[in-house]
């Protein structure tokens, strides 16, 4: 700062620069001063092999180099072999420092996972060098960053097993919570072409370009707003999901509604489109909850059934504005019964129509929106849509993407609990 002064250079941000590069460095000497103590540190009780379970000896330090967020550092700390099986090597430095198989602090791994989940690894190797004078290769974002998404998984699967096969609550508990929803949906994701072979797709040739990623949400609702409309509780939303089977997705959506309360819930309701899976798993899993096929789904099978019985585009018009608003009241009857007579006396023609028919009748009890409305219930689906976009959209399907399931699915982790705001309590468990 003198010669700065000296040199009547008044460089604000390169004076800064500098004086932050130096309190890291210090920074940095001083944590690798404080690693080497706790790895010089006698172990309290003995060191003992994984193998033969038989006590290990000492074979003296070894140093190791280590980056952290406050740059690179290093540390000596004590290594124990197991002279009977020898197959083991221990250092119980690196098992208290939380640094076993990687050369990345626990500090530098949670920020690194954290950027991992919002942007793109090579963002994030250019964040942490902008912000924090960390140098790590875009390869090296990725690794850490599935790498925690990995533990997140398996740390959210046991919590999962968990919550399935404990008691449930006695049928006279208190049922506290006012409602509980959960929505479901799927969205494609851009895969490597090994992981399409053999699958049928959308392409006009029939090939795959996406492998579907399942997704849900758990929210409540308590209130409603100054003109009755259901108002969802701040901060009650979270989310789980992953490329897997109907069936395990069942099991997942499931153990995230029990772990929010499921059976503490004056009412449960699943709102999501009509698809034959989310039927299924409701059926299995939800029987109890009141179900409602999404507002806007079934207006846009309205819509298409419009057009598949008129040409005109005003009768089109005419017809797709008085259903609407019959949908709406509920009325599906009513749609039913002035759309049949329109259809062909050839029971083989107007199969799209007849399809859109069937879709309606076929679920009509779930499109009582009018009752829905005065029971104070949310009618639309918007929260798991905007969820397919925020979670699984905006970060792996941007422009040039390619993912394999197994990173895909690592990635949808650590999204699904950063922002269901757990991320701290998974942090917090994996260190106890």
């Amino acid at each position: 700062m003198g010669a700065a002064l000296r040199r009547a250079d008044h460089d604000l941000e390169a004076v800064e620069q500098a004086i932050r590069c130096a309190v890291l460095a210090a920074g940095a000497e001083m944590l690798g001063k404080f690693m080497s103590a706790v790895g010089k540190a006698q172990p309290k009780t003995p060191v003992l092999c994984p193998h033969c379970h038989r006590r290990m000896r000492g074979t003296g330090p070894r140093r190791r180099n280590m980056v952290s967020l406050l740059g690179p550092t290093a540390y000596t700390r004590a290594r124990y072999d197991c002279p009977f099986c020898q197959k083991s090597v221990r250092y119980p430095a690196d098992e208290a420092l939380d640094v076993v198989g990687t050369s990345r602090s626990p500090g530098l791994r949670r920020q690194t996972a954290r950027l991992g989940s919002k942007e793109t690894f090579q963002e994030v190797a250019q964040d942490l060098a902008e912000l924090a004078g960390v140098q790590l290769s875009r390869k090296d974002a990725e690794r850490i960053a599935e790498a925690v998404g990995h533990d997140i998984d398996t740390w959210d699967q046991r919590q999962r097993e968990r919550q399935r096969f404990a008691p449930a609550p006695a049928p006279e508990t208190p049922k506290t919570m006012e409602t509980l929803y959960i929505e479901m949906d799927g969205t494609g994701i851009p895969v490597v072409p090994r992981e399409l072979e053999g699958r049928k797709g959308k392409q006009a040739d029939g090939s795959a370009k996406t492998r579907e990623a399942k997704l849900g949400c758990v929210f409540t609702q308590t209130t409603l707003d100054e003109e009755g409309r259901p108002v969802r509780d701040p901060a009650s939303t979270t989310f789980t999901g992953a490329i897997e089977e109907t069936a395990l997705f069942g099991w997942r959506i499931y153990a995230e509604a029990l772990r929010r309360g499921l059976y503490g819930a004056k009412r449960v309701v699943v709102l999501a489109d009509a698809a034959e899976w989310i039927k299924k798993l409701v059926e299995l899993h939800f029987p109890m909850a009141i179900r409602i096929i999404d507002f806007y789904h079934a207006k846009e099978h309205l819509n298409h059934l419009c057009q598949d019985l008129f040409y005109k585009p005003e009768r089109v018009a005419h017809y797709r504005e008085r259903w609407w608003g019959l949908l709406a009241q509920g009325h599906i009857e009513s749609i039913l019964a002035e759309a049949g007579p329109l259809l062909s006396k050839d029971p083989n023609g107007d199969r799209s129509a007849r399809r859109e028919l069937a879709y309606l009748d076929g679920n009509k009890e779930q499109m009582r929106y009018r009752a829905f409305r005065e029971q104070g219930l949310f009618i639309g689906s918007g929260v798991i849509e905007a969820g397919c976009k925020n979670v699984i959209g905006k970060r792996l399907k941007q422009s040039g993407m390619e993912w394999t399931v197994e990173g895909a699915n690592k990635i949808i982790a650590l999204r699904c609990v950063t922002l269901s705001g757990r991320f701290n309590e998974y942090w917090e468990q994996r260190v106890a």
